[in-house]
């Protein structure tokens, strides 16, 4: 009768202490943050901005990893990560939606009225380049070698470039080629030719800080209109309110102005920190811009 107590006695302290570390386990595992972005600017930054303030006022342990428009939705998707951090919405990332929308939720809108599409030089502009017809020149193409300066190959920006805009105003017959690259790299041709008084053209949007670093416009859509407005929602995984509900509220709660989000690019882009460093840095400077994301 002794041992059969004994027997009984351990077994329920093994599962009481199963138990303890099941639940210990699932609070660790709630206090853990998965966030994916694209590298884009604006994005770089206020994930990085989140991630600072997720470590050090709510202490999570974050973990950021960089994609492509595509595989980010397909991981928030399948549940590998939290959130996607910078989904266009209802244009640019419209058939990510059709394709993984019953899949994900939308947590909230970081940044309302983005606008995007082809970006010249204001001195092109000057030499009476305002509109996407005027790219038929022939002068404007021999100019511009044909070349349109595109980002991340699978961009939202990028399909609705190529599949849309250049079919519609004959840049596809004129010989256009839309090159893929990546946020920094389309910066750094920009620069290069902004210096010289080059003609280029590239695909940009607002928020983004080359707008404050350079004098551009953004060609006018003369004949149909491709791009309209969108808002620049978090994407997160189905269940992540039920499971992570302070993450998903913080998330939710995540709003930045032109000023804000510009101020804090150009904070990242000038500093010699790490992009993390540099966002905590700019974060402890302005606490009255996130203070209000906090959960209750």
């Amino acid at each position: 009768m002794r041992s059969t107590l004994r027997i009984l006695a351990s077994i329920l302290t093994i599962l009481l202490v199963s138990g303890m570390a099941f639940a210990a386990g699932t609070a660790e595992d709630a206090k853990v943050a998965n966030l994916t972005y694209v590298n884009w600017e604006e994005g770089v930054a206020w994930t990085h901005l989140a991630a600072a303030i997720l470590e050090d006022e709510l202490e999570y342990q974050v973990n950021l990893t960089a994609a492509d428009v595509g595989p980010a939705y397909a991981a928030v998707a399948a549940g590998d990560q939290d959130a996607f951090m910078e989904a266009w919405l209802p244009g640019l990332h419209s058939t990510y939606m059709d394709q993984y929308g019953d899949d994900v939720i939308s947590i909230g809108i970081i940044y309302y009225d983005a606008v995007s599409g082809l970006v010249i030089p204001e001195y092109m502009a000057d030499d009476g380049v305002t509109t996407l017809s005027d790219l038929r020149d022939p002068e404007v193409f021999d100019r511009l070698n044909g070349r349109i300066t595109g980002i991340d190959a699978g961009a939202g920006l990028m399909i609705t470039t190529e599949e849309q805009a250049m079919p519609a105003y004959g840049l596809d017959e004129m010989g256009y080629e839309l090159v893929a690259s990546s946020g920094p790299a389309m910066m750094a041709e920009l620069d290069a030719a902004y210096q010289n008084e080059e003609y280029i053209v590239v695909l940009g949007w607002q928020p983004h800080s080359m707008f404050g670093y350079y004098d551009l416009v953004i060609l006018e859509q003369d004949e149909e209109e491709i791009w309209g407005f969108d808002d620049v929602h978090l994407i997160g995984r189905a269940d992540l309110r039920d499971d992570k509900p302070e993450l998903a509220q913080f998330l939710a709660n995540m709003e930045v102005t032109t000023e804000e989000i510009g101020e804090l690019m150009v904070h990242i882009r000038e500093s010699n920190l790490e992009t993390l460093e540099a966002a905590r840095e700019w974060m402890n400077a302005n606490r009255g811009v996130w203070e209000g994301w906090l959960p209750n």
